[in-house]
């Protein structure tokens, strides 16, 4: 082949890879809970794309996204196996996802498009790397089975079942959320309102019985989980003190709140509202991720 010809065909694959980009980001993000990272993925992905012969390759997409799907899980495994802790026992938010009250950017939109809230994106932290790949290819994109087996090196009933376990522990942890960001932004609206005022009895009034609040302040402070109303409330002086600064903002699609102290982010906090009530509160507070969000979007 002409080098000319080379070129044209690498253009050409360049391009239809492009028309897959913003996808295989959105199956990294929920693979790995990091836009870096997820960034990352992609790019390995196209790297093999552009060494690999796909002359057989009768659909691209499908293609891409195992691929995608086999990096990201070997980046999970590399994770855990840097950390000595158990997965039950720590909290790492993933990055989440900052928008205006007015909407959600353009950029992120493919990102967002089910709705993935950042408590379910806490949950899938908690899971086993082949489990989590099951589910969010088989769940959330409709990967069969037979194309998830190969890539965690089980038989498709094999792959199966570790999507339905999956999937009982992502039921039992993520209620459904309440759909209208109207109704959401009363329930938050009530919840600072309380915070601000140190109301306890206010605050355990929109507090869900079983609520649980799950912060992490990066890697100088272990992440913690809070867990009922009365013990939630009864942390109210650490909402208070945050519920004074906080730009209305939403954070993976759902009505949250950005507390700033002198023009910096000091956290980030996204809200689950169900059955008009607060039934989780997922908050970031590590310094150095926080120091990386662009708040102009905020319009504050």
């Amino acid at each position: 082949m002409r080098r000319c010809d080379r070129v044209i065909e690498k253009d050409f694959l360049a391009e239809r890879f492009e028309s897959h980009r913003s996808h295989l980001r959105a199956v990294a993000y929920r693979m790995l809970g990091s836009l870096s990272e997820a960034d990352d993925a992609v790019q390995e992905a196209w790297l093999k794309l552009s060494r690999a012969d796909t002359d057989d390759v009768g659909n691209l997409g499908g293609w891409l996204t195992t691929v995608v799907g086999r990096v990201c899980l070997d980046m999970l495994r590399s994770r855990a196996a840097r950390r000595e802790e158990s997965l039950e026992d720590r909290v790492r938010m993933p990055d989440p996802i900052i928008s205006g009250v007015h909407g959600v950017d353009p950029e992120h939109q493919a990102l967002l498009a089910d709705s993935i809230g950042l408590a379910l994106l806490v949950v899938l932290e908690t899971l086993p790397p082949a489990e989590r790949l099951a589910f969010v290819l088989h769940d959330l994109f409709a990967v069969p089975f037979e194309e998830i087996a190969p890539i965690v090196d089980r038989t498709p009933t094999a792959a199966r079942q570790l999507a339905s376990r999956a999937r009982r522990r992502v039921q039992g942890a993520t209620p459904t959320p309440e759909p209208d960001l109207t109704r959401q932004r009363e329930v938050v609206d009530a919840f600072l309102a309380a915070a601000r005022g140190g109301d306890l009895a206010a605050l355990v009034a929109v507090l869900d019985p079983d609520v649980v609040v799950r912060s992490d302040a990066g890697a100088l402070q272990p992440g913690r989980i809070v867990r009922g109303a009365i013990a939630v409330a009864n942390g109210a002086s650490t909402f208070a003190r945050l519920a004074q600064f906080t730009l209305p903002a939403l954070v993976n699609g759902g009505i949250g709140a950005v507390a700033v102290s002198d023009g910096r982010p000091i956290s980030v906090a996204a809200f689950t509202i169900s059955g008009g009530k607060v039934v989780a509160l997922d908050i970031l507070a590590d310094p150095e991720r926080l120091a990386t969000l662009d708040l102009t979007v905020l319009g504050g």
